[in-house]
């Protein structure tokens, strides 16, 4: 009965990978540019910098680098909880 749910399961991940990979996008050549061509275009006006990767990773997608930077913190509070013995 076992081998039988691990075959199902197997098979079921196996037909994920393979539709992931054909229905990803080549890489390097994106289909959508407008959001390329936006941020060009408004950064310096919107965000008030000359960087535009600045721009997009303080202003626009700030709660995702917040959370980015929490998860990292995080990790290092808890590697660092991990070996606290050994510092002393």
């Amino acid at each position: 009965m076992k081998n039988y749910i691990a075959f199902g399961a197997l098979l079921v991940v196996s037909g994920f990978f393979l539709l992931s990979a054909i229905n990803m996008h080549s890489f390097g050549s994106p289909s959508e540019e407008d959001m390329d061509r936006y941020f060009i275009e408004n950064a310096q006006e919107e965000a008030s910098t000359n960087n535009v990767v600045t721009s997009i990773v303080f202003d626009y997608r700030g709660f995702d680098t917040l959370g980015e930077a929490t998860v990292l913190f995080t990790a290092v509070v808890g590697v660092s909880l991990l070996f606290r013995r050994l510092i002393k």
